[in-house]
């Protein structure tokens, strides 16, 4: 039995054993990190008690006594640090390592210890361990390469002993540490003199102890690092001699110490005045170094011996870090801390910008607020001035605390954090209305003012700003409040609205005056002028009305313009009014005299014409830069009263030939538009409503109160409605179509789409590499000698195109080889694919052998069927260009390699043999000297040789090859040449006399050369491979891939720099807890129908998974129970599936490609550095062996490149032991650069037993030992997050970004390494002339990969694919409107960090982070613009769950964008034709595709108004015009809408552009068979609901759609509950409306009139209502189907309990599908909206046998007491068990009376009255949406109906309601479900055939297992 030391031993390493690192892996080496790895992150702060236990684990082996000493010590200094054990895990961790300590003890079998000698015993140790691993040595050669600059001389062995080095440093300097310890109480003249000794050498002249295990991010700044080629680069020293600390700077105190081994430099004297933290210091020293390098280099200044760095690089990073900061001083008229920038030292240059990095590097939420952190910066750079002016440094007195010490955080950033905490906590969780709380715009809006300055410095604690909410109070908005309404849409586009209104208005006069434009209809279009004032009037009002909670904290100067331009629109909407009133009165009295004529087109005509100058002033580019220099009072007075002045929006004017472009399109539109309103919507219905108003009083069918007298108005209303509804939203449709057009020609004029195929790849094949030189090989590779054997190598084009071809492999190899690690394709394939080196001796270019492949047998299969000459011969080869180079290439090799073989006669023999071949061809006698008909069997002769010299050498490989030469001689010899030929050979005596003496062949020089080595290996396949390789690569995805690559090669892009000289950039993947690599359980978990998501995976990607079993070394018929056998296949296998979903791991796989791709580039450049030219040896013959090690080349990546994770809770996961914490720690360790940043959470006890909390800001990377090294510790304010969480997760990490550039990348995303090897052209497009201003955002073109997953992720794929390609195209130019729309685009880092960040925060008003980003960059004169040449991959979601929670979040995050600012300002600042641009493409689209749901509510609302009434039959009957067949035309427009026809255009267009027209077509009827019109109708209404709903009362939240593989059924309750309100509520109300209009209404065509009229909404509610079971697996299987119904019937009649959610209980779900409807407002508009329910009854009671022609109102009043009844009965019926136990006797007497009376009562009255069996139906028809809208008014007014006592009624009411909704639905599934084909078809639908099959095998097995267990 154990001992339970052991047990405890083995459960503490078994918890703490990290997954261990597949062997032979690029990145760190993993080991075991044993109880090192559970040390508590309280506990690493100030000590390395983790490095000592690592160092412990390590010595172990060795020394168990000193391991002994080493955990003991870590023991004491835990103890030390925390003796009372209250910080989070130290306990445990104290325990378990008390643990080890006594088993160590134990293992000395009772031995005793004295502790006496621990210390000489640790010296001895240290003595031998460093002569063991020869530590001085070590240093001594390291300190010699650095000086020499020479690591690539020998990375290889360098980096093989790298990992292990670093672990010899890291124990040596545990062990250092702990000697320091002990050497305390040691005898001071023995071993301890010894240790005193050696620790002050160690600090005078060691520096690579520290060095190496000091943590760094990039550059080692704190200590020299040896191993770290980046400080070697002139640029890095020069910048670090920047910043050092010169002489005439304020002396610093004598005890500030100085951090690490380093010299002073500016951030010291900052740290000491302002209180910075240090690791903010350390954070923004390196980047402030890496900006500077970075600058100098793009100046292409030569490397000196002493490098400095450049005036001008300084000047570049000044300028544009404080660019923000110089035009906030200009906006508020303020002076700047500098006088001029002739004025500034570069030292004071380099202090301001450190300065205003830290404040933003400690700012924290702060960082939201751009222009507080001007305010912050201009007083500290004032403080910072006058400090600099004197001899002495001095603590700033802003930032001093009560102690005395700095601390910029506690004094300056703290009150603002705290103050919005405060205003966080008022928005409760959200739900709180937008304008009873401030959010962030509105605390940084705040310092848009002079009056900011009333802040004071140091702060004002009293000021307004930092006002504290009280209670329910108001707190004071800025300059904009957000009011939940709809009113927002015209307020913020009230331009488009007038627009259109005036529009409709003069083409209906122009309509009814019969198209006669004379004064009369002239006079008449004038009225619109009364119409625009009025508008405009009310738009004022709205102005005014909307500010409604600013008024008391709004600028005086904004609250005076409100006011000014309420009276003036007021004013002026009277005036015109008045004065056109008077022209009518002079119109109808026929009156000659016209002056109110003349003065109304005087006073219009001069309101015109103002408001166009300043229009034209304002928005048109040629003249605003005059209006800007106009200082007139009086002209800027009308400016701003025209147009508020903002800091953000001013100049959003465009070039003029921009501006030209986008007028032009919109002008198309309105021709189009207009044209189809005028004559196919307007002009048809003139008719009819003339005759409609004309007709005498008609009879109606139920009691009328509205519509006597009033010529039919509700008729003609009813008409018109759906017409006007479609004129408002058809604009949008134009808008499609012209974009599908544009966009379709710019990606044809861009090239997009000429390589769609394998084939087109084949055939352009031979001039890629030249395309690729062109675009993506930088001038400094391009100078390098490939050849140096050649000095005049490049003399003509075949020359020129061998030099293309070498620069071009190295890059297509790697891209090969990625694909093959990847497992897109197999090893077989990646050696067809592979191009050879082309940098031999060969003299000609050598193709890949896919394009070769067979291309020699079919080459002599014509030579075999040669009758002609050699001429003809040559012709017919040369028809395939590819035969041509096959022939060519085999004939040299062939030449080459005997050559290279044998020697003495034998050589002389193959020399002659081609000299006569050579000699033949050049007199055209080929064929007459060789006899062609041998040709196979000297190929068969020479493929027997190659293939033994493929092998490596052995002694009988030798002589079977000395034989198959000796074959082949005799072969070609006696058989292959004429007759002549063969005798003088014959009778040749050396070589007969070498023939018989046996020496002819006897030895073979086996290929030894690479070059060789290759060729024979070439030249063996070229011969073999038979079968045709035009499908290859076979994989869709790899083909897809090459072809994208290879086409973009020929798109216009900047060409590439050096890497040295490219903008450096980072990209930045925000993750929260998603997945981020598949345990080996998720792999196996299987779902009810017995499918794992491994087996899925497996018939999804065939393919893939047999590449994949090929390349770990296994058989397909390897069982995945073997996989999971073995550690490191299991880990590859989880890898292999993860990198096939959307998790974490797959994403950092992609974007580490970027580093893979700049360092390959920077090794084949061979950059010189600091004078020092590098070892090039490699990179001039281009071989890429070994360039992943090259110390250069990882260097020179590492300095343009960084990748950083934000893991925002990955400290908790640690904590928690969460797998996703292990995941993340190895992909640290697979990755080297990677870099994750987190929220670290410190917990301590304080006084009275409460926890404080305190936040951190973490970087992490892997160290040697496979742990985290933390690198960087940045103390919050307090928790960050106060808004919502993607945003504060990404802006609590960017501080640890760096460069120029940032890319963000969202988690689901991929990358590419051909994609990644055009990162540096795509930076370079910062620069380039995209329009007026510089791009600050580069949009970027995705690839949906998960559009394979089922036809539903196909639908998605492609709707995606189309938005982000064609129609980003098209946003970007020519509209100039593209905003940030995702996550794959870059930013330009500086700009933004400088002005917010790259994503807005506030609580749910941001809820769609990301877009506020585009919006804030365009507002703050950015410029954004797109990029097809590159591509980023993108996950989306795969199910229709998912995908409704997807797009319920977008529209949500509309709903939301339509109350904000940010779209206010731009639409009302943008110029008119670029807001319509603005409007269609953002919230626009969600308002047209509302519109377009109720303009369906509008027309069939109208048909049922006209039934009910009966005009339809009595118009129809009088004037027979209501069946107008042009207002059925118009009205049926719609239909397409609904389907998807008009949003599919760009969809088929994109198709057309990259697949072909036939492709597309088929991809198109395709996706229609697949009922993709029914996944896009379904869509709809998911927009229109949440966009609606969002608008109306809010809710919109972040919605986890989850990113798995969707491979489960889902049940019917849970589409229920998420479709019910959404989809199936309203789809039964058309569907209500549909029966009501075929019941009752009046069609002219009868039936197929009829048909025409409903078919789209008809084909609405089928989808609406069964799209969710049509589009869910085994949706339709009988099992699946029973077993839903128990579930569904469980919950609905499921009453719950305490705890219990709405998946699990009806009663909760209902409730809470209730919680939006929470305000006062919220209620009113829910009353509004639910009296058309009643409609139904009050229709439906006149129109019965039972009434006749009675049209009093006492009918309706009876229809409710009938309905009062009912209701009465019902409760009788279903009177609670549990509240009649008392007299339960008396209610079942009751019901049974009930039953007898109700029978009687019905008897009766069919007898005595008319009632019929249809009004049965009728009546039935007519309750149930009363029912409804009682239902609805309760629930609006929950509080009054629980305050009677009805609640419980009405919730039982609402389940019955539910319980028929569901079986209305259940009903065709149940019945659906008896016919097996039914499933099978669906399977087919949703899921490729793979798949399919795949499903049916796995029902199989499942039913062969049941029967084998029964």
């Amino acid at each position: 039995m154990a001992r339970p030391h052991d047990n405890w031993e083995r459960l503490v390493r078994a918890t703490l054993r990290r997954e261990q690192l597949a062997s032979g892996r690029p990145g760190h080496g993993r080991t075991p990190s044993g109880i090192a790895g559970a040390v508590p992150p309280s506990l690493t702060r100030s000590t390395n008690i983790d490095m000592i236990l690592q160092a412990a684990d390590e010595i172990q082996a060795e020394d168990a006594n000193v391991a002994r000493i080493l955990c003991e010590q870590a023991y004491r200094m835990a103890q030390n640090l925390d003796p009372s054990s209250d910080g989070r895990g130290v306990l445990q961790f104290k325990t378990g390592l008390m643990s080890i300590i006594k088993q160590k003890l134990a293992k000395k079998d009772g031995a005793p210890i004295d502790r006496n000698r621990d210390i000489e015993n640790l010296w001895e140790f240290y003595k031998r361990y460093k002569r063991q691993y020869r530590v001085e040595d070590m240093q001594r050669e390291e300190q010699r390469l650095l000086e020499s600059g020479g690591y690539s001389a020998n990375f290889g062995e360098l980096e093989l002993s790298y990992s292990a080095r670093k672990k010899v440093f890291s124990t040596l300097r545990a062990l250092v540490e702990v000697m320091e310890a002990l050497s305390k109480d040691a005898d001071p003249h023995g071993v301890g003199k010894h240790i005193q000794e050696e620790l002050r050498r160690l600090k005078k002249s060691d520096a690579t102890l520290a060095g190496e295990l000091t943590p760094y991010n990039i550059v080692p700044l704190e200590a020299p690092v040896l191993s770290n080629a980046i400080g070697i680069f002139p640029e890095v020293k020069g910048a670090i001699s920047a910043i050092r600390y010169a002489d005439h700077f304020p002396r610093l105190p004598a005890d500030f110490e100085i951090s690490g081994q380093r010299d002073a430099d500016i951030f010291d004297l900052l740290e000491y005045v302002f209180g910075f933290q240090n690791d903010n210091i350390r954070n923004q020293r390196e980047n402030i170094v890496l900006a500077l390098a970075n600058a100098q280099t793009r100046l292409r200044i030569p490397a000196e011996t002493d490098p400095k760095i450049d005036e001008k690089a300084v000047n570049e990073v000044f300028l544009k870090v404080l660019d923000n900061y110089i035009k906030w001083c200009r906006y508020l008229r303020i002076r700047l801390v500098w006088n001029s920038l002739e004025a500034i030292t570069r030292d004071r240059k380099l202090f301001m910008v450190s300065l205003y990095f830290l404040i933003w590097g400690e700012g924290a939420n702060v960082r939201f607020l751009p222009e507080c952190i001007c305010y912050i910066f201009h007083n500290m750079a004032k403080e910072l001035d006058a400090i600099l002016d004197h001899g002495e440094a001095n603590i700033a007195a802003s930032c001093r605390t009560e102690s005395g010490s700095a601390s910029f955080l506690k004094q300056i950033i703290c009150p603002i954090y705290h103050t919005l905490v405060m205003e966080a906590a008022n928005n409760d969780n959200g739900r709180a209305p937008h304008s009873k709380w401030r959010n962030y715009d509105d605390f940084n809006e705040y310092f848009w003012s002079p009056t900011c300055f009333e802040l004071g410095w140091p702060f004002r604690m009293d000021s307004p700003f930092f006002m504290k909410p009280k209670g329910r109070k108001r707190t004071g908005k800025s300059t904009f409040v957000e009011h939940r309404t709809f009113l927002h849409l015209y307020r913020s586009f009230h331009r488009l609205w007038i627009f259109l209104v005036l529009m409709f208005q003069a083409l209906t006069l122009i309509a009814f005056h019969k198209g006669d434009i004379n004064l009369r209809a002239f006079k008449a279009v004038l009225s619109i002028g009364p119409t625009f004032a009025i508008m405009n009037f009310v738009e004022s009002c709205l102005d005014v009305i909307l500010m409604y909670g600013a008024y008391t904290t709004a600028r005086g100067m904004a609250i005076s313009r409100l006011v000014i331009r309420f009276f003036w629109c007021g004013l002026t909407s009277v005036a015109v009014t008045y004065l056109y009133l008077k022209v009518v009165d002079e119109m109808n009295k026929n009156n000659s005299d016209s002056t109110y004529f003349r003065i109304y087109i005087l006073v219009v005509g001069v309101y015109a014409a103002l408001r166009v100058v300043l229009g034209l002033l304002l928005k048109l580019p040629a003249c605003h830069s005059l209006s800007q220099m106009s200082d007139q009072s009086f002209f800027q007075f009308f400016k701003w009263i025209y147009q508020e002045r903002y800091f953000v929006g001013r100049g959003l004017y465009e070039s003029l030939s921009d501006y030209c472009r986008y007028v032009l399109y919109w002008l198309v539109i309105f021709i189009c538009k207009f044209t189809f309103a005028y004559f196919l919507q307007i002009k048809p219905l003139v008719k009819p409503t003339r005759i409609i108003s004309d007709l005498p009083s008609l009879p109606y069918s139920w009691h009328d109160l509205i519509s006597k007298n009033n010529n039919n108005a509700l008729a003609i209303a009813s008409l018109w409605a759906p017409v006007v509804a479609i004129y408002l939203m058809d604009i949008h449709i134009w808008y499609t179509l012209l974009s599908a057009i544009v966009g379709g020609v710019m990606g044809a004029r861009a090239r997009l789409g000429e390589i769609r195929s394998i084939e087109m790849l084949h055939r352009r094949f031979e001039s890629f590499p030249e395309a690729f030189v062109k675009n993506l090989v930088s001038s400094q590779m391009k100078r390098m000698p490939f050849n140096q054997q050649s000095p005049q190598y490049v003399q003509d084009a075949q020359d020129m195109n061998k030099v293309y071809a070498a620069m071009f492999s190295p890059f297509w190899n790697d891209i090969i080889k990625s694909l093959r690690e990847e497992d897109y394709i197999s090893n077989r394939e990646m050696d067809l694919l592979f191009i050879p080196s082309n940098t031999g001796s060969l003299g000609l270019v050598q193709w890949p052998l896919f394009l070769l492949s067979s291309k020699i047998l079919l080459a002599i299969d014509l030579a075999l069927d040669c009758r002609d000459t050699q001429a003809d011969l040559w012709n017919r080869i040369c028809r395939d260009e590819y035969m041509a180079y096959a022939v060519q290439e085999c004939y040299y090799s062939t030449e080459k390699i005997l050559l290279s073989l044998v020697d003495g006669e034998g050589r002389l023999w193959v020399e002659r043999i081609f000299r006569e071949i050579n000699n033949s061809i050049m007199e055209g006698s080929l064929v007459i000297t060789l006899y062609l008909k041998k040709l196979p069997l000297v190929v068969s002769r020479f493929t027997a040789l190659t293939g033994l010299l493929t092998r490596n050498e052995t002694p009988e490989l030798a002589n079977g090859a000395a034989k198959a030469i000796y074959d082949l001689y005799e072969v070609v010899t006696h058989d292959l040449l004429s007759s002549d030929l063969r005798e003088q050979l014959d009778t040749w005596n050396i070589l007969a006399r070498a023939r018989n003496e046996s020496r002819l062949f006897s030895r073979v020089e086996w290929p030894r050369v690479p070059e060789i080595k290759e060729q024979v290996k070439r030249l063996h396949l070229l011969l073999t491979v038979k079968e045709t390789a035009a499908n290859i690569p076979k994989n869709l995805e790899a083909r897809r891939r090459l072809e994208f690559f290879t086409n973009s090669l020929f798109m216009d892009m900047p060409s590439a720099k050096p890497v040295s000289e490219m903008m450096p950039f980072s990209v930045f993947t925000p993750y929260y807890s998603e997945t981020v690599i598949y345990s080996s359980s998720d792999l196996q978990k299987e779902n009810e129908d017995g499918i794992s998501t491994l087996f899925y995976l497996q018939k999804i990607f065939p393919d893939e998974w047999v590449n994949f079993l090929e390349r770990i070394g296994r058989d397909e018929s390897t069982g995945d129970a073997e996989l999971q056998d073995s550690s490191s296949d299991s880990l590859e296998l989880r890898f292999w599936v993860s990198y096939r979903g959307q998790t974490l791991a797959r994403t950092v796989r992609g974007m580490m490609y970027y580093r893979r791709a700049l360092m390959l580039q920077s090794f084949l450049e061979g950059r010189p550095l600091g004078g020092l030219v590098v070892d090039n040896s490699r990179a001039n013959s281009l071989s890429t062996q070994g360039f992943e090690l090259s110390h250069e080349a990882r260097a020179q990546a590492d300095l343009k490149f960084t990748y950083v994770v934000s893991c925002q809770i990955y400290g908790q996961q640690k904590q928690k032991k969460a797998p996703e914490a292990a995941d993340i720690a190895l992909l640290l360790q697979r990755n080297e650069a990677l870099r994750v940043a987190f929220i670290h959470v410190e917990e301590s006890v304080v006084a009275e037993g409460n926890v404080s909390k305190e936040f951190y800001s973490k970087l992490v990377k892997a160290d040697v030992n496979g742990k985290d090294q933390e690198i960087y510790s940045i103390k919050l304010p307090g928790d960050p997050k106060l808004g919502e969480g993607k945003p504060e997760n990404q802006n609590h990490a960017i501080v640890f970004t760096r460069g120029d550039a940032i890319q963000t990348i969202d988690m689901n995303q991929d990358n590419y390494l051909e994609e990644a090897m055009k990162m540096r052209n795509l930076l370079d497009e910062f620069r380039g002339n995209h329009g007026l201003r510089p791009p600050t955002i580069l949009g970027v073109r995705e690839h949906v990969f998960t559009g394979s997953v089922s036809s539903l992720a196909s639908f998605m794929s492609k709707q995606e694919t189309s938005f982000v390609t064609l129609g980003q195209r098209v946003l970007a130019y020519p509209l100039k409107v593209r905003m940030h729309y995702g996550h794959p685009d870059v930013f330009d880092r500086i700009f933004h960090i400088t002005r917010g960040g790259i994503s807005k925060a506030s609580r749910v008003i941001n809820i769609s982070e990301d877009i506020y980003a585009g919006f804030n960059s365009t507002l703050r004169q950015g410029n954004i613009t797109h990029h097809e040449y590159i591509q980023v991959g993108k996950g989306r979601d795969v199910g229709l769950n998912q995908i409704a929670l997807f797009e319920g979040k977008v529209a949500g995050g509309n709903g939301e964008q339509v109350l904000s600012r940010d779209v206010y300002r731009l639409g009302q600042l943008f110029d008119f034709f670029r807001m319509l641009s603005f409007f269609f493409t953002t919230v626009g689209y969600y308002v047209c595709t509302m519109m377009t749901v109720l303009t369906i509510y509008i027309f069939l609302y109208g048909r049922v108004y006209l039934a009910f009434s009966g005009l339809d039959e009595g118009i129809s009957l009088e004037a027979k015009m209501l069946g107008n067949t042009a207002l059925n035309a118009v009205l049926n427009a719609q239909f397409l809408v609904q389907i998807g026809v008009f949003t599919a255009v760009p969809m088929i267009m994109g198709f057309i552009l990259e697949q072909g027209l036939l492709k597309a077509v088929f991809s198109f009827i395709t996706m229609q068979l697949q009922l993709c019109s029914v996944f896009f109708t379904f869509s709809l209404g998911t927009r229109t609901h949440y966009f609606g709903r969002t608008i109306l009362h809010g809710g919109a939240k972040y919605r986890a759609t989850g990113r798995g593989f969707v491979v489960r059924h889902i049940k019917f309750a849970e589409n229920y509950r998420l479709y019910s309100r959404s989809h199936f509520v309203k789809a039964l109300e058309v569907a209500l409306l549909l029966i009501v209009y075929i019941a009752y209404g009046y069609t002219e065509g009868g039936a197929v009139s009829f048909v025409l009229l409903t078919l789209s909404s008809w084909f609405l509610v089928i989808s609406w209502l069964f799209a969710p079971y049509i589009f869910n697996p085994s949706g339709f299987e009988w099992q699946k189907t029973v077993e839903d119904f128990d579930d569904w019937t469980n919950w609905l009649l499921y009453r719950g309990g305490v705890g219990v959610k709405g998946e699990n209980s009806w009663e909760f779900w209902w409730e809470e599908e209730q919680v939006h409807i929470h305000t006062l407002r919220g209620r009113i508009l829910e009353t509004i909206l639910s009296i058309r329910f009643f409609l139904f009854q009050y229709g439906i009671v006149y129109k019965l046998h039972l009434t006749g022609k009675d049209t009093s109102l006492a009918i309706y009043g009876f229809s409710w007491a009938v309905l009062a009844g009912i209701v009465m009965i019902f409760k009788i019926y279903t009177f609670s068990p549990k509240k009649s136990t008392n007299f339960q006797l008396f209610m079942r007497f009751i019901q049974g009376v009930t039953s007898l009376g109700l029978i009687a009562a019905l008897c009766l009255v069919v007898i005595f009255t008319r009632l019929t069996i249809a009004d049965l139906f009728a009546s039935i028809l007519a309750f149930i949406p009363t029912g409804w809208g009682i239902l609805c008014l309760a629930i609006a007014w929950k509080k009054v109906v629980w305050s009677l006592g009805l609640w419980d009624s009405v919730r039982e009411f609402a389940r019955m309601y539910d319980a028929g909704m569901g079986m209305l639905i259940f009903a065709p599934v149940a019945s659906l479900s008896w016919f097996p084909f039914v499933t099978t078809f669906q399977s087919r639908l949703l899921f490729n055939q793979a798949f399919s099959r795949g499903l049916e095998i796995s029902l199989i097995l499942a039913g062969n297992k049941a029967n084998v267990e029964v």
